[in-house]
């Protein structure tokens, strides 16, 4: 098995779930969108998390480099997006991805999805196949390999949202 397997799926199934809850609920995104004075129709919110719900479940179904290197651009958007947000001093409580959780811009959100986007970038590069495939051909390595990528999608949560909040109260301390 390659050693990017675990990694790609963490970064597909991500973007996967962050599709799917804008796409379950546009607000939070709607309002950052127009916040930033972007399109931010609900239609086209959803428009726009079906496709990255799409990409991520192909990504990890399908593999494929051109499908990694979407994965790639779509956290490489993302981190753009937030550093026009910071940028500007535009307030947003939250783009969205994790549902209505309170998560405001921060400079290490910019930070994850950079990471993110190279771990895409290297998978594409290295090891473009689909992960669902690497994990079948070693059954005996699934399950550790499901697990840990369980654990790590746990700890970009806490990342994304837990890490900008402690942030944030440190330094109005």
């Amino acid at each position: 098995m390659a050693a990017l397997t675990g990694p790609a799926l963490v970064v597909a199934a991500l973007l996967a779930v962050a599709g799917a809850q804008k796409l379950l609920d546009p607000t939070m995104t709607v309002g950052a969108l127009r916040a930033l004075r972007l399109p931010s129709a609900p239609l086209l919110v959803r428009a726009g998390a079906a496709a990255e719900l799409a990409l991520g479940v192909a990504a990890i179904a399908i593999g494929g480099e051109a499908l990694w290197w979407g994965v790639a651009l779509s956290y490489a958007l993302f981190a753009v997006f937030v550093t026009a947000a910071l940028r500007k001093g535009t307030m947003i409580g939250s783009c969205g991805c994790f549902g209505r959780e309170e998560t405001p811009p921060h400079w290490s959100h910019v930070v994850l999805n950079i990471g993110l986007a190279g771990l895409a970038i290297a998978t594409a590069l290295r090891s473009p196949a689909s992960p669902l495939e690497a994990l079948g051909d070693h059954p005996g390595a699934a399950v550790p390999v499901v697990l840990l990528a369980g654990l790590s999608l746990f700890l970009l949560y806490a990342a994304f949202v837990e890490l900008p909040r402690t942030l944030a109260a440190a330094s109005a301390r």
